[in-house]
């Protein structure tokens, strides 16, 4: 069941830039902090750093003393509960520092608020640094002794948790030695990629663009304007790319470095690992991805390059809206009661979170010069509540991307009753709430199309948007694999990088596109390879997932909704495994993935036979 499309405020325009969108919120950052001159921020700050001193004073070294003692549950309880309390305020901090920032990175003083927000949080965290190392160095039998008492038993899927990474972990002054050389390493080159990329300005047709508004221009309707928006892509990247290069290369040598000393035995474990996935999981996902090239992204292709009268599509076409489709425009109020119409429909409790987005103003929507390209939703800390940034211009994209967001935003609420250590949800389910919001709101627009070339169009988008979150992002995946691997021979040069990048693109894209010259820079803008390495395959993993999940819903909808609220509110408290077991899902069974792969095959079906 859907609620009413609201056909009537979706005007078809020309271009979302020429018509109005609405009131088109920004954040209130205030739920946080006031401004940087904040005395409450400085205050909180300066508490942090007294605390954790404090802490450490009272805890280091003495943990295994503790745990022989008759009541070492609860005192070792009183001691996470302390921790747990630090994490969550320094949270709050960086939360608004980081925030602040995404809302203009041009902006010096806020870079500035950051950078020294981020040192003095990163140099108290060597304070805290020894407590999670000591707690791993506690005998098994003693820890498990200990977990009996109900107080510290509560913090069991966190501490269980921890112990995973204790193979990995060196001894406290090098542990704390990387902690204080990330704000002059990894994080200053994260840093330095963020602003590179918020201050370039791309020429295009007599406009100087950010980066957000010229990939809009890749979605025209008009072909010249794909293509001078594709043309003015690789120029600006083109000129930044020695740069660009380089903080990859050396982020790759960081990472290399990092994982030699922790004993990692291939590139990508860390990731499995903070996933708490299995790299034989995430094997089977990418193996059953790539096997379905011909059948998903290149069939597909093929179709619409047809459809475009064409053998080949340039690069510049591959998410081009079909020809002669609406050009619909969504206004923000339209958009905002599309999304909480669709959540509304498969659970009132849901709709009833997302829309607390909107009524407190914990999104920020409006493009803007210096703003954070992309979307996301930043869970901040328990003791708050999420924020979400979107780049909002009125497509069906950007409310399908509003869902996605939203997703998120719900998950990290529900998440948050579990508190800062067991409130963050590892990445193979924290794209579940995010994809299925999509799915949902789809599904729901989806329903009140009549028109047959909208509808097929709409179809087609959403086959893109499916092959962009799984197919493309295995490719990023490979690619990733193929530049940390490589990088273990040397420096890597930009014509390397570009070489790596066109192999797996055309390799995924499958022969009905052409890759012209320029596409070999595309691999500089995409943030994800810097901050989060092997992060890609997240996506995929969650798609084919939802895929899954949402069969499941279609087939069988009683008492859904509150089995998938109550896997949302567990967080990070219980395994991926046990949280699919109640939907008979299993993602180490081998024929899992090909379930989820089959419903964008099933997809394709559907545009096939329309023609």
């Amino acid at each position: 069941m859907s609620l009413p499309f609201h056909s009537l405020d979706a005007a078809l325009a020309p271009s979302p830039a020429s018509v109005d969108l609405g009131q088109l919120p920004e954040w209130r950052l205030e739920d946080l902090y006031e401004d940087m001159d904040s005395p409450r921020f400085a205050a909180d700050l300066e508490r942090a750093e007294r605390e954790a001193k404090l802490f450490a004073e009272t805890w280091r070294g003495k943990l295994s003393e503790f745990v022989d003692r008759p009541d070492a549950g609860e005192t070792l309880a009183a001691a996470v509960k302390a921790y747990e309390s630090m994490q969550d305020l320094t949270g709050r901090i960086m939360a608004y520092a980081s925030l602040l920032y995404a809302s203009d990175t041009s902006d010096s003083g806020r870079a500035k608020f950051y950078g020294d927000a981020h040192e003095r949080v990163t140099a108290l965290a060597g304070d805290l640094l020894f407590f999670e190392l000591e707690l791993n160095r506690i005998d098994d039998a003693k820890l498990e002794a200990a977990m009996r008492a109900p107080a510290l038993g509560h913090y069991r899927p966190w501490l269980e948790d921890i112990r995973k990474e204790k193979p990995h972990q060196l001894p406290d002054d090098l542990e704390r030695l990387f902690l204080e050389k990330s704000v002059s390493g990894a994080a200053a080159w994260n840093r330095l990629f963020d602003d590179t990329t918020a201050a370039l300005r791309f020429d295009f047709e007599g406009e100087s663009l950010t980066l957000e508004p010229l990939l809009g221009k890749l979605q025209d309707p008009d072909p010249a304007k794909r293509e001078a928006a594709a043309n003015a892509l690789a120029a600006t990247l083109g000129a930044n790319l020695r740069l660009f290069a380089l903080i990859t290369s050396t982020l790759a040598k960081d990472k290399e470095i990092s994982d030699r000393w922790r004993k990692f035995a291939d590139v990508a474990d860390s990731r499995h690992l903070a996933n708490r996935v299995e790299r034989e999981v995430v094997e089977a996902l990418v193996k059953a991805v790539t096997d379905a090239y011909p059948r998903l992204s290149h069939r597909y292709y093929a179709l619409k390059a047809g459809w475009f009268g064409k053998e080949r599509l340039d690069h510049w076409d591959r998410n081009a809206p079909l020809p002669n489709a609406p050009r619909r425009v969504y206004r923000w109020e339209t958009a905002r009661d599309t999304v909480l119409g669709a959540y509304r429909a498969f659970s009132p409790r849901m709709a009833d979170i997302a829309r607390r987005f909107f009524d407190e103003r914990w999104i920020d929507a409006p493009v803007r010069a210096g703003k954070a390209p992309g979307a996301f939703s930043h869970p901040t800390t328990p003791s708050a509540h999420p924020y979400i940034l979107v780049n909002y211009l009125g497509k069906t994209r950007d409310v399908t991307t509003l869902a996605h967001e939203l997703g998120h935003g719900v998950h990290q609420v529900l998440a948050n009753v579990n508190g800062a250590l067991m409130a963050p949800t590892p990445l193979t389910l924290a794209e579940t709430a995010s994809v299925f919001g999509e799915m949902l709101t789809f599904r729901s627009m989806l329903a009140e199309i009549t028109d047959s070339v909208e509808r097929k169009s709409m179809l087609a988008a959403k086959v893109e948007d499916m092959l962009n979150t799984v197919v493309r992002q295995i490719a990023f995946y490979k690619f990733e694999r193929l530049i940390h691997l490589e990088r273990r021979s040397g420096e890597l040069t930009a014509e390397r990088i570009g070489e790596l990048w066109m192999s797996v693109q055309a390799e995924s894209l499958g022969p009905a596109i052409e890759l012209r010259q320029g596409y070999e820079t595309y691999w500089a803008y995409i943030g994800h390879f810097i901050h989060s390495p092997f992060y890609v395959y997240a996506y995929a993993f969650g798609d084919c997932l939802v895929n899954s999940l949402y069969g499941l819903y279609e087939r069988s909808q009683e008492g859904f909704a509150e089995r998938y609220l109550a896997m949302l509110s567990a967080g990070g408290s219980k395994s991926y495994s046990e949280l699919l077991a109640p939907f008979g899902l299993d993602a180490k069974d081998p024929g899992f993935w090909k379930i989820g792969l089959s419903v964008i095959e099933r997809m394709i079906d559907e545009l096939e036979a329309m023609g």
